[in-house]
């Protein structure tokens, strides 16, 4: 039985699952919905805010899918091999390692050294930067798309001209 006092934690099974299930299916109604926009009628009525917004949603969708990516390098991962993986990378002036530990945000899975440093295992290095650079590119978008459809709705109103 594992406890919450057991150094060698991983992710928790159950809640990955959840989030990786969850996840898929977002991804897929984003797919679904940034489709839908691609239909010639659209296209001819696409205006600036409905750009930035579209742009804001696909980059939250890579995001999520890199994130989905980097779940399934720990999903089918067992307990055992996990501790292979954090020997195998385990720098070579650490003695032994005294812990595992697994983090949602940012995704990661970590080995602790009995000298209190931590490496990171299993998912790769680029999945977190690149998540962080997209999350980022879709908040500036989604503030850009906000602005000019309150730009937009004043000069409709006479306020601007």
């Amino acid at each position: 039985m594992i406890t919450a006092s057991d150094p060698w934690q991983g992710h928790n099974f159950p809640a990955l699952f959840a989030i990786a299930l969850c996840g898929a299916a977002a991804l897929l109604a984003l797919i679904v919905y940034l489709c839908s926009r691609l239909t010639p009628r659209n296209l001819r009525s696409y205006t600036p805010p409905a750009v930035w917004r579209d742009v804001s949603l696909l980059t939250a969708a890579a995001s999520l899918a890199l994130y989905l990516w980097g779940c399934l390098h720990v999903i089918f991962m067992d307990r055992e091999k996990e501790g292979q993986a954090c020997e195998v990378a385990r720098p070579p002036d650490v003695r032994h390692l005294v812990g595992m530990r697994g983090d949602f945000v940012p995704l990661r899975l970590v080995c602790r050294a009995a000298d209190g440093r931590d490496y990171s295992i299993l998912i790769p290095h680029y999945v977190n930067p690149t998540i962080l650079v997209l999350l980022l590119l879709g908040l500036t978008c989604g503030v850009i798309s906000v602005l000019l459809s309150r730009r937009a709705q004043r000069i409709g109103q006479g306020l601007i001209r």
